[in-house]
C-alpha cells in the first residue's frame, strides 16, 4: 500500500508540474497573441527623415571609407543558442590608427540600445559626420576643436540593437527588445533580475541571466578592452541627464559623482536650455531599473563618468503612437533635435577631460571588487592584457571559456548524481520485503 501511495504521489506531482508548466506557456502564447493584435502605432515611420537601418550603415561605411585617416569600422558579431546578433564599432582617431595610445581620454558612446528610439542612430551618425568634417557645428572654432579632439579616442556604437530595430522597422513600432525579446538595458549583471511592482515582462524583460544575450556580451567585452573614462549611453522617450544609479534612489559618494553633475549641469545649461532633468536614473526617472549598462559600467568597469542621455520626448504623444513618443516626426524638430544634442556631445569631448582632471586617475578595470563576478573579472583580465601588450589572446580566452563551461558541467553532473543517488535510497527502502505478524 506505500509503495502505491508513493507512486501516487509521485504521478501527481508530476501531473502538477506539468499543468503549472503547460498553464504558464498557454498564458504566454494568449499574451503574445493578445500583445500583437494591440495596434502599436497610430504613425508610420517618416522616411524624409529617418533611414532604414541598412542605409545607415552603408552611409557610415561609406564615410569612413572617406577617411581612413580619422575613422576605422569593425563589425563583431556573436551568438547564443541560434541567436545571431552583429554590433559596428566605428573608432574616431585622428592619424589614422589607435596603436593602443593609453594616454588618450577614451570615451564610449553607444546609440539604438532599444529598437523603436531611431533618433539616437541619427544623432550618431551627425556626430561621425562631423568627425569627419564632413558636417560642422554653429559657433565652433575648428581650431579649438581639432585641439581638443587631438587628445581623444571615441568608440561610436550607432546601432546597438540592429535586430531590434529590423523588427520595428517591420512595423512593430513599440517594441524595445532585441531580435528574441530581450530588453538589452536589464541584461547587464549589476542586480540583474530584481522586478519592481509594476514590472512589465514586454517591456523589461531581462533575459534568462545576465549576459545571455549576444549583444550584450560584445558591448561587455568591447567596455573591458577600451577601458573608457566616459560612457554614455544614449536613449529618447524624454530630456533628461542621468548618471549612476538606475538600480536604487542615490547617486554615488565623492569627488567622482561631483564632476559627473557639474558637467551635466553645464550641458543642461549650454545645449538644454535648462529643461532637461539631472540626477540619478533611479531617483529621477520615477522607477527603479535593475541590470543596466550604465550601472554595470560604473562599478565593474569603473568608468569614471558613466551617464545615460535622454534626448527627446514627446509627452503629449498617445502610449499606442510609439513612433511620436521616441522620435521627432517633423523636420524642424528633427534637425533641433540633432544640432542641440551633437553640440552636447563636443562639450563632453571639450569638457569631459578637465573635469575628471588627469587620465591616470582611471581606475584599472582589473581590480577585483566585491560585486565583481569570476566572469566579468577574467574577461576583464584577459581583455586588459591584451591591451596592454597588443596582443589578441584568443587561444587563452577561449582556454578560460572551456574551464568555465566544464566546471558548469560539472556542477550539473553532480546535482544529477545527487538526486539519483537520492531515489535509489528512496526506491529500497519501499522495496523491502515485508514481514506478515499473522503466522502460517
Amino acid at each position: 500500500m506505500g509503495r502505491r501511495l508513493l507512486s501516487l504521489s509521485s504521478s501527481l506531482s508530476i501531473s502538477f508540474c506539468f499543468f503549472a508548466f503547460l498553464q504558464d506557456a498557454v498564458f504566454l502564447v494568449v499574451a503574445n497573441r493578445n500583445q500583437s493584435l494591440t495596434p502599436t502605432s497610430s504613425m508610420p515611420i517618416n522616411r524624409d527623415l529617418y533611414h532604414f537601418s541598412g542605409d545607415l550603415m552603408e552611409h557610415i561605411k561609406a564615410l569612413v571609407h572617406r577617411h581612413p585617416g580619422k575613422l576605422t569600422m569593425e563589425t563583431i558579431k556573436s551568438r547564443n543558442k541560434g541567436y545571431r546578433a552583429e554590433i559596428s564599432v566605428i573608432t574616431y582617431f585622428r592619424g589614422g590608427r589607435e596603436y593602443d595610445d593609453r594616454s588618450k581620454f577614451r570615451i564610449l558612446l553607444s546609440f539604438g540600445q532599444h529598437g523603436r528610439e531611431l533618433i539616437t542612430s541619427e544623432l550618431a551618425y551627425r556626430i561621425l559626420s562631423i568627425l569627419s568634417e564632413e558636417q560642422f557645428l554653429p559657433n565652433m572654432d575648428p581650431t579649438s576643436l581639432n585641439s581638443t579632439l587631438d587628445k581623444l579616442v571615441i568608440k561610436v556604437v550607432p546601432m546597438e540593437n540592429l535586430n531590434g530595430r529590423r523588427l520595428v522597422e517591420a512595423g512593430d513600432l513599440c517594441e524595445r527588445r532585441n531580435g528574441r525579446g530581450v530588453d538589452l538595458n536589464r541584461n547587464w549583471s549589476v542586480d540583474w533580475g530584481k522586478k519592481e511592482k509594476d514590472y512589465d515582462p514586454y517591456e523589461e524583460n531581462p533575459g534568462t541571466s545576465p549576459f545571455s544575450e549576444p549583444e550584450t556580451q560584445i558591448m561587455r567585452k568591447l567596455a573591458l578592452s577600451f577601458d573608457p573614462h566616459v560612457w554614455i549611453n544614449v536613449h529618447s522617450g524624454m530630456e533628461a541627464l542621468f548618471m549612476p544609479y538606475d538600480h536604487k534612489n542615490t547617486t554615488p559618494d565623492g569627488p567622482p559623482s561631483h564632476q559627473m553633475k557639474l558637467l551635466l549641469e553645464e550641458v543642461n545649461y549650454l545645449h538644454c536650455q535648462k529643461r532637461c532633468m539631472i540626477g540619478s536614473g533611479g531617483g529621477s526617472v520615477g522607477y527603479l531599473a535593475h541590470g543596466t549598462a550604465t550601472d554595470f559600467m560604473y562599478d565593474v568597469v569603473k568608468v569614471p563618468m558613466a551617464f545615460t542621455f535622454e534626448i527627446y520626448g514627446d509627452r503629449g504623444a498617445s502610449s499606442k503612437d510609439c513612433f511620436k513618443m521616441f522620435n521627432p516626426t517633423d523636420l524642424s524638430t528633427f534637425n533641433r533635435v540633432l544640432n542641440e544634442w551633437s553640440a552636447a556631445f563636443f562639450t563632453i569631448f571639450k569638457s569631459g577631460p578637465h573635469k575628471l582632471g588627469e587620465v591616470h586617475s582611471k581606475v584599472p578595470v582589473s581590480t577585483l571588487d566585491k560585486g565583481v563576478s569570476i566572469d566579468d573579472y577574467l574577461d576583464g583580465y584577459l581583455m586588459e592584457r591584451s591591451s596592454r601588450y597588443g596582443k589578441k589572446m584568443e587561444v587563452l580566452e577561449l582556454g578560460m571559456q572551456e574551464i568555465r563551461t566544464y566546471f558548469r558541467l560539472f556542477l550539473l553532473s553532480s546535482v544529477l548524481l545527487l538526486f539519483m543517488f537520492c531515489s535509489r535510497i528512496s526506491k529500497s527502502k519501499y522495496n523491502r520485503p515485508v514481514i506478515s505478524a499473522i503466522p502460517l
